[in-house]
């Protein structure tokens, strides 16, 4: 894993300047702070920051790389897997390598097949940047489910990327201002897929390539899809099958996807909860290896919300040196501030502060490689929010009083969870409903909480948006061809993925405060021949009556300990701030610094009256716990757009980036 940046001028006769390059790999060095390069040509330039896990030697594995020939130049971030068996396949074909790393089979794979001939054969987490001189073409590409990040910007006849928004930042001509949808979707939480907080900067979305030529000093900027979550059609699901294949098919690709990620120049780990889903991957990693494995725990104060002790259970039972990290509740708002640093993006719960402390500690004992459980929920349907849409939209055998005490039992199970990961009450919006078939459950939490929004708003930008649907704007981007015809159940998980799994789990929840110490972290659930084959599991073999993941749990019965096999999902979150009045203390603590009637002005983001009017209604004692969550994140939304603008708007981000390398010592 590393950071990428660079630009590409619209006059390929329009000088680079090598210092603006350094600063952007500087910038985010805590990405990787093994090493640095840049390099250049007609008018193109890139740099990285390197952080070296395969091919560990410090100058051959220096990225950017340059073919040969002089026509290829690739800065790429992310790892690559398979790549052995890929590399030797075209030494047989007269490739000759320069380096051990997965990322130069990109640069022999494509004169073979093209782009499009290449990315099928590419399997792992990535970003990459590639400039074809012959072509005169920017190809920027960005993995199937957005795992590593990749921002872009037009600006001044020149396109500008890079692995973290503060990257285009700190070149001098990129604009840092916010965009009034932007600030919407970030005091709602959920944003519109492809977009960020930032006027003209958006993201290369996941499964898409940015393809860039210049025509006439011209740029011509396409993105284009290469590959989608693709669920068969309602009728293509078969109605009579043997589980066992099921079973054993999940047990298989889940095996071979963990083995792939345990390749590495340096020990790899894994992060344990007290979920299925981390200690499957714990599980199946310490059978490959043969040996023990270093697992970490992150631990809470508040006994409602700590999975430490199952944890534990399942590291005895796989044989694993266990490292717990316990944090106190009012710890995790002295982070809060250095977090969103590094989200780029508001967050509505600690866990992402949380998640940022355990990369921290991980590093510290010299790892910096974990295997991680997210998209487990995604592939095989775990969250309370799927099952709501299943015994409510993809079961037509149930009975209207059978579907009422399905909820209610749903609802009490998750009563920790309401407001977040299910809505207090039923929201619909219309846009979704057309697109969609239903508003899917995993959205209302935040549709319910977008209500509040216009009145938090600074009052120029609520006339902006007078009327505006942000449900519309989110069904807007959903390729209605993956939605037609599909299961209900088919349908939530795709909108959860190209919603909440790449614009939170793997964000504030991921990547992004992985990579903030210096950490990689590999998700075997995503990988993408093991999506592909969970997309053909009959509905009924993930979301089984009641019983959520029933596939997997069968699949991994044989090595979780009984009380994991039987345990239903539990949302894996920290301790919201009403739960502990030291947290709420620290949660004022940074109100009296971000939220006041003069920070509110100098942003000129927010209303201080609807501000002091939600702190108002959240301290009232008739406030229920659900809108008590619901208000726990808003607060947190308004901080975070509060700190974003300090950090983003109001900061010279050129000139901390080049006091970076500096500092460093990196120089052109």
């Amino acid at each position: 894993m590393c950071g990428i940046a660079g630009f590409m001028h619209a006059d390929r006769n329009r000088p680079v300047d090598p210092e603006t390059l350094v600063a952007m790999a500087a910038i985010q060095h805590h990405r990787g702070p093994d090493g640095f390069g840049w390099r250049s040509q007609d008018g193109v330039g890139f740099s990285h920051a390197r952080l070296s896990i395969i091919d560990l030697d410090e100058n051959r594995g220096r990225q950017p790389f340059a073919s040969d020939d002089g026509r290829l130049m690739l800065t790429k971030n992310g790892e690559l897997y398979d790549f052995q068996r890929i590399r030797a396949e075209l030494t047989a074909t007269g490739a000759r390598f320069r380096t051990r790393s997965d990322s130069e089979i990109v640069m022999h794979l494509y004169p073979r097949y093209g782009l499009d001939g290449t990315l099928p054969r590419l399997r792992g987490e990535f970003a990459f940047a590639l400039y074809d001189k012959d072509d005169d073409r920017l190809m920027l590409v960005r993995d199937r489910f957005g795992i590593k990040p990749l921002y872009w910007t037009e600006v001044n006849g020149m396109l500008v990327f890079g692995s973290e928004l503060k990257v285009l930042f700190a070149h001098p001509e990129v604009p840092r201002r916010f965009s009034p949808a932007g600030v919407y979707h970030q005091l709602m939480q959920t944003m519109v897929p492809g977009t960020t907080a930032f006027e003209g900067i958006h993201q290369v979305r996941p499964g898409h390539l940015l393809d860039v030529r210049r025509r006439d000093g011209r740029l011509q900027i396409e993105e284009r899809k290469y590959w989608d979550m693709e669920f068969p059609q309602e009728n293509e699901h078969p109605t009579r099958f043997d589980e066992q294949d099921y079973i054993e098919g999940v047990r298989s690709q889940l095996l071979e996807a963990v083995q792939h990620r345990l390749t590495a120049d340096v020990p790899v780990g894994s992060y344990l909860s007290g979920g299925i889903d981390s200690c499957a991957i714990l599980g199946l990693a310490a059978a490959a290896q043969q040996n023990p494995v270093k697992a970490f725990t992150i631990g809470f104060d508040n006994s409602e919300y700590d999975e430490s002790a199952i944890a534990t259970e399942m590291a005895q039972s796989a044989g694993a040196d266990q490292d717990i990290l316990m944090l106190d509740a009012d710890h995790l708002y002295d982070h809060f501030e250095e977090t969103l640093w590094h989200t780029e993006r508001t967050i509505y719960n600690t866990l992402g502060v949380a998640k940022l402390l355990m990369s921290r500690h991980v590093t510290s004992v010299d790892y910096k490689v974990v295997l991680t459980g997210e998209g487990s929920d995604e592939l095989f349907g775990g969250y309370p929010a799927f099952r709501r849409d299943m015994f409510l939209h993809g079961l037509d055998h149930l009975q209207a009083d059978e579907r009422r005490e399905w909820e209610a039992l749903l609802a009490e199970s998750n009563k920790l969870f309401r407001g977040a990961m299910l809505a207090e009450n039923a929201v619909e919006n219309a846009a979704l409903t057309e697109r969609v078939g239903f508003t899917p459950s995993c959205l209302q939490p935040w549709l319910a909480s977008a209500q509040q929004v216009p009145a938090l708003l600074n009052q120029d930008l609520a006339r902006e948006l007078e009327g505006y649907d942000p449900g519309a704007a989110i069904a807007a981007q959903f390729d209605p061809a993956m939605l037609q015809g599909r299961h209900p159940l088919d349908k939530a998980q795709y909108v959860w993925i190209k919603t909440m799994l790449e614009g939170q789990i793997l964000t504030w929840g991921g990547d992004r405060v992985d990579m903030a110490n210096s950490m990689e972290a590999r998700p075997p659930f995503l990988d993408h021949h093991l999506a592909e084959y969970a997309t053909r599991i009959p509905p009924s073999m993930r979301i089984h009556g009641r019983t959520e993941k029933y596939v997997l749990r069968e699949a991994m019965k044989g090595l979780l300990p009984d009380v994991l096999y039987k345990r239903e999902k539990f949302a894996f979150m920290a301790p919201p701030a009403h739960t502990d009045p030291r947290k709420w203390a620290a949660v004022q603590d940074l109100a009296a610094r971000h939220l006041t009637p003069s920070a509110i002005a100098d942003a000129g983001l927010l209303d201080s009256a609807g501000v002091d009017a939600l702190f108002r209604l959240h301290e009232a004692p008739d406030t229920g716990t659900a809108t008590q969550v619901q208000l726990d994140a808003s607060i947190n939304h308004l901080l975070g757009v509060q700190i974003l603008h300090r950090h983003f708007v109001a900061a010279d981000i050129p000139q901390q980036a080049r006091e970076t390398a500096n500092r460093l010592g990196w120089r052109p």
